[in-house]
């Protein structure tokens, strides 16, 4: 089972149905569940100190989502990159050895807590530019689905 927990809600309408899209085409290979969990408001006029509660706050709410024998694969700019063909093989790698449930995290627009980064199995890096959380969900689905199609030796866009 894929898993992808996500902070926020997605209010644009191309954006649920790209995600929508890439959901729909991953649900052949596997069960997918999408998880939101409520964000919080951040101000700009917050403090470190009230941003990093916002961080705790999310988090604990992303962390109650997660099962202990869950693989959390983390969204995070201090992670790894890695290709699709590496995603595909990992993927399997992790299939081999029972890990079962896949679940990917994107935090909240502030960033993630640490308690959230301690439990991560990996750590994500997609890209070395900036996207809005939003606009994630669909990338990460859309390598999750690529992942698929390399696995399946099925034809995919190079």
């Amino acid at each position: 089972m894929i898993r992808l927990i996500a902070c926020g809600k997605v209010r644009e309408k191309w954006m649920k149905d790209g995600i929508e899209e890439y959901a729909s085409r991953i649900r052949p290979y596997d069960r997918l569940e999408l998880i939101e969990v409520q964000d919080e408001k951040a101000p700009e006029s917050y403090s470190d100190a009230q941003n990093e509660q916002v961080k705790k706050t999310e988090g604990e709410r992303i962390l109650k989502q997660i099962r202990e024998d869950d693989y959390v694969i983390l969204l995070d700019l201090a992670g790894r990159t890695w290709s699709s063909t590496q995603m595909a093989d990992f993927m399997q790698d992790l299939y081999n050895r029972s890990k079962n449930r896949i679940t990917f995290v994107i935090g909240g627009t502030l960033g993630v807590s640490d308690d959230l980064i301690r439990r991560a199995d990996r750590r994500w890096k997609i890209s070395d530019s900036t996207f809005p959380h939003q606009l994630c969900r669909i990338i990460v689905l859309e390598q999750i689905y690529r992942s698929f199609r390399i696995l399946h030796n099925e034809p995919y866009h190079k």
